[in-house]
């Protein structure tokens, strides 16, 4: 619970040094669950010079097209049931969605932990079923894939696979710098990724971008802690990684879920959706696990012209709102054709996607600014 003092000194101290800057401030919160927080808590009505962007944060809406036809190419093979998160199920794909699949017939279940496959694939041992999850999200939720693969390893399950769309933060914000028209002041770094890899494989931010960045927590007084941070930084003309989130993130990260990591993944190059592709951003499984990995075991092939990673969805101005060089209310499907009932991109799909952020707290966001 919030201190009501500390709150007050926070942003004293935040106000204060906006002042001193002289000049609207852009943070990005590279992290969804961030993009909400700030917008319940009011912290954008609360600091108006301050540009809250929103980054490639949000696993369900970086998802590439190509990754959401191939996980329904898998789930309509014959006895596979398919398990996934449940925000996977409306992100559009060129051959639909996986809500789509299962009304055409396809086996496929909602589940809240890559466990429950493994406990589904124990069920179906000795039979001809096998039982796929589809693997997505950061580096939060990759050990707990990582555990599930030992354990089904461990069990002796030859009907266990995984088709895996990991992605990776750090690779995605320096490709997003390295595109010279993106206009950023610092960082609001996410605080669950960071727990698991803690604060150290940023430093690329500071050393060859000099561009400020804070890990910080969820809660109100977290969030300012990190603003203010910033602030310090950004007046001082100083660019450093710190950490406003000490109770959860280490700079060394958490090594037993980093150990797992490696021992099941490797990186490779990833499709990011509306962003393209990010160098060594995605993981795969290592080719001793490969009898394990569901795009090598099922014979499929999706033909040329269906999928694209970069490809837009319906005019959808999704790809450049993860970059930080529009709003969502700069999109003109925005609202109007495309809302949380009906989504047409990716960043409408999720809870904490940013369209969907702004749909349900900050459509009163005018054009040109906060």
């Amino acid at each position: 619970m919030e201190s009501k003092g500390e709150i007050e000194r926070l942003a004293s101290g935040i106000n204060s040094l906006l002042k001193k800057v002289g000049r609207p401030v852009k943070l990005m919160e590279v992290c969804g669950t961030h993009t909400v927080a700030i917008f319940r808590q009011g912290l954008r009505g609360l600091f108006p010079g301050i540009s809250f962007l929103s980054g490639p944060g949000c696993p369900v809406c970086v998802t590439a097209k190509r990754d959401i036809d191939c996980s329904i190419m898998i789930a309509k093979q014959p006895d596979v049931t398919l398990m996934t998160f449940g925000d996977m199920m409306r992100v559009p794909g060129a051959l639909g969605t996986l809500n789509g699949a299962r009304a055409e017939g396809a086996d496929v279940k909602v589940v809240y932990s890559p466990l429950d496959a493994v406990s589904a694939a124990e069920k179906e041992r000795g039979k001809n079923r096998k039982i796929v999850f589809f693997a997505t999200g950061f580096e939060t939720t990759i050990p707990l894939v990582a555990a599930a693969l030992e354990l089904a390893r461990g069990s002796g399950l030859d009907n266990f696979f995984i088709y895996s769309v990991h992605k990776l933060v750090p690779p995605a914000l320096r490709a997003l710098l390295s595109v010279r028209k993106v206009d950023l002041d610092g960082f609001i770094l996410p605080g669950h990724v960071s727990a698991i890899i803690g604060a150290s494989p940023y430093g690329f931010l500071a050393e060859d971008f000099h561009i400020p960045a804070v890990v910080t927590g969820f809660e109100a007084e977290e969030i300012m802690e990190g603003v203010l941070m910033l602030l310090e930084q950004i007046t001082s003309r100083s660019a450093r990684v710190e950490v406003a989130y000490k109770k959860v993130v280490k700079d060394a990260g958490n090594q037993k879920a980093l150990f797992l990591m490696d021992k099941y993944f490797e990186p490779v190059d990833a499709e990011w959706r509306g962003i393209g592709t990010i160098p060594a951003s995605g993981l795969k499984l290592k080719e001793e696990w490969k009898a394990m990995d569901a795009e090598s075991f099922f014979d499929f092939k999706l033909a040329p012209h269906v999928s694209s990673g970069t490809s837009s969805d319906s005019g959808c101005s999704c790809g450049d709102i993860l970059r930080g060089l529009k709003l969502p209310v700069d999109c003109r499907l925005f609202g109007s054709g495309c809302t949380p009932d009906h989504p047409l991109g990716a960043c409408m799909v999720s809870t904490e996607g940013s369209c969907a952020a702004y749909y349900k707290y900050g459509a009163f966001i005018k054009r040109n600014g906060q």
